[in-house]
């Protein structure tokens, strides 16, 4: 087997991943292309795995440990963004980027001093 079309393959495929993390607004879509780059890397692991005859298939354990890590990581990332969902109203990532609470600030004691003395004079 060639292994140049696998990693050709691969290319397009994190290429392709790489574009949706960099250009989508949503978060889910950012999540889709995040394994989509994972895959790329899988689908790299394994290719090499078969090119170098390896006999104990690190490539291939490597690859279940990635899968698993994505799994994981797409359960974690829905919640979290089902999550800022019911509380923003919105999956927009550029949205999201502050993460203060809209609630009104207290003035501190340096702001009460200075309101006695604007009052003072």
């Amino acid at each position: 087997m060639h292994l140049v079309y696998p990693a050709v393959l691969a290319a397009l495929l994190f290429c392709t991943g790489l574009y949706g993390v960099l250009a989508r607004r949503n978060a889910i879509l950012v999540l889709m292309s995040v394994e989509l780059m994972l895959n790329a890397v899988n689908l790299n692991l394994v290719a090499f795995d078969v090119w170098l005859h390896d006999a104990l298939h690190a490539g291939q354990a490597l690859t279940l440990f990635t899968i698993a890590i994505a799994a994981a990581e797409i359960g974690i990332g829905l919640a979290i963004v089902l999550m800022v969902y019911r509380n923003r109203g919105t999956a927009d990532v550029d949205r999201l980027r502050d993460l203060r609470d809209d609630a009104p600030e207290e003035p501190g004691p340096a702001a009460g001093a200075q309101e006695k003395a604007e009052a003072a004079a």
